[in-house]
């Protein structure tokens, strides 16, 4: 079994303590520090936990926030049961076979001339 790391992200939470609510008041202060975003980028970082984030994103959003990157993200442990293929060693998705009824069909046998 492999331990599968997953996280949250608190950068909402961490705006509403500095009494920014709107994720349009994020895109100007980002750009004050060079971070230069387009608006739909801004909202997808405020309202998802980011795949990518480069550090100076990372470390704007702290300067901004006056917090850590502790601050903004929390490490967890997905408790999911990865398994592998024999070959390559690449993940394999669940499998979840589906119950059927199994049929048996006879030959017919006619007895045609």
């Amino acid at each position: 079994m492999i331990k599968k790391m997953g996280y949250e992200w608190h950068l909402r939470l961490r705006m509403a303590e500095h009494g920014l609510y709107a994720t349009s008041e994020l895109q100007p202060l980002l750009a004050e520090r060079g971070i230069v975003l387009s608006r739909e980028q801004v909202y997808r970082l405020v309202t998802q936990a980011p795949q990518r984030l480069s550090l100076d994103t990372l470390v704007a959003l702290c300067d901004i926030l006056a917090c850590t990157p502790n601050d903004l993200i929390t490490p967890k442990v997905v408790n999911e049961e990865i398994r592998k293929d024999a070959t390559s060693g690449a993940p394999v998705a669940p499998v979840n076979p589906q119950v059927r009824r199994t049929q048996i069909r006879r030959p017919r046998h006619d007895s045609a001339p």
